[in-house]
């Protein structure tokens, strides 16, 4: 019998990552997968593998990056293949061998180093698993896979193949994210102990309406038989059919869900998960998702709230905020949403509770006067209030900011990462397998709020 699992910390992965890496792969701090003995080379040979509008996004990215060729486009659509030829043609003056089907791609094509694959979910673990064993190194879209078995198919084929597997949960190599947590939460413990973590990704229901297309750019009914796809409906929105694709909860709150994970060094112990479909009830997928994680962290219980919601775009759109006994980090890749408040009240020190790793600053002056902080105006005192004033109402936070603002576009630092890794000047910061010890617990979120039950992780739920 299985036994709970009360978390799988970074000690833990480190330990499995070692065991399990495979050839041509190898560790180095903190633990990430980089190409060994990999050579400079001028150009890295790039396939992209759907040129939808994630595949766009990630294009757009690379544009910046030198020394990539895009050697082959590949997607079912000729509207999407066409626009991937122009872009490329665009931008490198040359034109694209362009492809329908991702076997005849690997077959056909010489020399290629690298896929971007940004395809529908379901297609993500074939796909990577494919161009894994042809010997390209891949760069893939979150989620990793529609199911969890799909992820651990990834994850088995990049240890086997060893070649390298990004996986693109883009904050892990935003340079303001990384600040954030090695400078400001690690090392100068500004949360003080992290209780309570918050995070949302909030549209509204004009941005979450069914994808149209021009009838005169139907795919033909056999092609979409082919690639899984019922309907030219289905293929347009693919996000709200279980058998596609996890839904809201996957597609928006993976990418947050992430960074809990990755800013408490563990994954939760259970999920408690409700959901329904309030607005839009034609689709299979819940419109809106709130799940609570429990977690033992090294520093104590954690206990996390999440929601995605498709129906308002109230409460400042997506963030994750880790709130503690010293302070709170609010922070997303909108800068303008990020703050970071300071406890009015610092709190006593628990007698029984054991040093910290580092020194707790006793003042966050000297924080601002080394550029590691920003400080925001003061809020204004709110009005005397008639009636009774509630002496247990904690006095307004003080607000800083981050220094500096990012300046690339958001998944671009995650590219170059997975680009500088092939050339062997880098470590990958976030390989297919770190990726699926912070996924695996959302494959569990639907199933919780579907059953109206909290489910407890094993090793059977978690492990690859």
């Amino acid at each position: 019998m299985e036994t709970p699992t009360s978390s799988i910390n970074r000690r833990d992965f480190l330990a499995k990552t070692a065991a399990g890496a495979g050839a041509g792969l190898v560790l180095g701090a903190p633990g990430i997968l980089r190409a060994a003995g990999a050579s400079p080379s001028n150009n890295i040979n790039v396939a992209l593998i759907g040129h939808g509008k994630q595949g766009q996004v990630l294009f757009e990215s690379m544009k910046n990056i030198p020394g990539l060729h895009f050697q082959a486009v590949c997607d079912i659509w000729d509207y999407n293949r066409k626009a991937a030829e122009g872009h490329v043609h665009g931008l490198q003056k040359h034109m694209p061998k362009a492809y329908s089907d991702v076997d005849e791609m690997l077959a056909t094509e010489k020399g290629l180093d690298a896929a971007v694959i940004a395809t529908p979910d379901f297609w993500h673990s074939p796909h990577t698993v494919k161009c894994l064993e042809a010997g390209l190194n891949v760069y893939c879209e979150k989620m990793m896979s529609n199911t969890i078995d799909g992820a651990r198919a990834m994850v088995k084929a990049m240890q086997k193949s060893g070649k390298l597997c990004q996986i693109g949960h883009q904050r892990r190599s935003n340079p303001r994210y990384r600040f954030t947590l090695d400078q400001l939460i690690n090392n100068n413990k500004i949360c003080g102990q992290i209780i309570n973590v918050n995070g949302q990704w909030n549209r509204a229901v004009k941005s979450s309406q069914n994808i149209a297309y021009k009838p005169s750019l139907t795919i033909k009914p056999e092609i979409l038989a082919k690639y899984g796809f019922k309907d030219m409906h289905q293929f347009m929105n693919w996000r709200f059919f279980r058998d596609l694709s996890g839904g809201a909860i996957s597609d928006l709150g993976a990418h947050q869900i992430d960074i809990f994970n990755w800013f408490l060094g563990a994954v939760p112990k259970s999920v408690y998960a409700t959901g329904g479909n309030s607005y839009f009830k034609e689709r299979e997928h819940f419109d809106n998702v709130m799940a609570l994680f429990d977690y033992d962290t090294p520093q104590g219980q954690v206990r996390a709230f999440y929601q995605v919601l498709t129906t308002t775009s109230s409460g400042g759109g997506y963030w994750e905020s880790f709130m503690g006994t010293e302070g709170t980090i609010k922070i997303s890749e909108n800068s303008s949403v990020t703050e970071i408040f300071k406890e009015a009240s610092p709190a006593p020190k628990d007698p029984s509770a054991p040093p910290p790793d580092k020194p707790i600053p006793l003042s966050w002056d000297h924080l601002v006067q080394r550029g590691l902080l920003g400080r925001k105006a003061a809020a204004p005192p709110p009005a005397p209030a008639a009636g009774v004033v509630d002496s247990r109402v904690s006095k307004p936070p003080e607000g800083f900011a981050l220094p500096g603002e990012l300046n690339k576009p958001p998944h671009q630092p995650h590219l170059e990462n997975f680009f500088a890794s092939m050339r062997g000047e880098a470590k990958l910061n976030c390989d297919a397998h770190h990726a699926f010890l912070s996924e695996a617990p959302i494959y569990w979120v639907n199933p919780s709020a579907l059953s109206h039950q909290p489910i407890v992780f094993t090793n059977e739920h978690l492990d690859v």
